[in-house]
């Protein structure tokens, strides 16, 4: 079962769309956690929401309690959020990324993905990782083609894993490839 963590947003209902093609979904509110959910599930999905990571300390408590236990994955919000609770610092970007579509290209660093790929996606942020970070078993693997930002993440020891944009919009090209090849590790 995947356990969808909703930080109220908007794309919520995409996302356990999306993933319920691979499994059974259960979705709650960040701030109403079922705990027998929880500790059934295989895969915890953070998802997107409006703020930065700073507003959702639970989320953050969450993530340090399962980060090696579970599988998870982290959606816009959800990748900063995880970023944020390795010690990353989540920062405003000079350009807002709303509803817009960039090239992404897959750097050697994946284990996942082939190098040199490239993926159209939907983006729907304003804040992006500050670089560099390093923390242990993470790696960057794919960038923005023409802003270098990171756009994913991916640790494979822990199985932790986050994109930057957004797989369940329609902006995404081949947007369920990417979920199942990430479920499928």
């Amino acid at each position: 079962m995947i356990y969808v963590i909703d930080h109220k947003d908007s794309f919520t209902h995409n996302v356990v769309h999306q993933f319920s093609l691979f499994d059974k979904v259960e979705c709650d509110d960040f701030s109403k956690i079922n705990k027998t959910k929880l500790n059934n599930a295989s895969t915890i999905v953070f998802s997107p929401g409006p703020g930065s990571p700073k507003d959702y300390p639970l989320s953050s408590k969450i993530y340090k309690q399962l980060k090696g236990k579970k599988r998870i994955i982290g959606i816009c919000l959800g990748f900063q959020q995880i970023l944020f609770s390795e010690g990353a610092q989540i920062i405003e970007q000079n350009k807002i990324y709303h509803g817009f579509q960039s090239k992404v290209i897959v750097n050697k660093l994946s284990k996942i993905f082939k190098e040199g790929q490239k993926f159209k996606v939907g983006r729907y942020h304003s804040l992006k990782l500050k670089e560099p970070f390093i923390a242990e078993n993470f790696d960057i693997t794919m960038r923005c083609a023409i802003s270098g930002a990171a756009m994913s993440f991916e640790n494979n020891v822990d199985k932790i894993y986050g994109f930057q944009f957004h797989p369940e919009s329609f902006l995404t090209v081949n947007g369920k490839l990417l979920i199942k090849k990430i479920l499928s590790t």
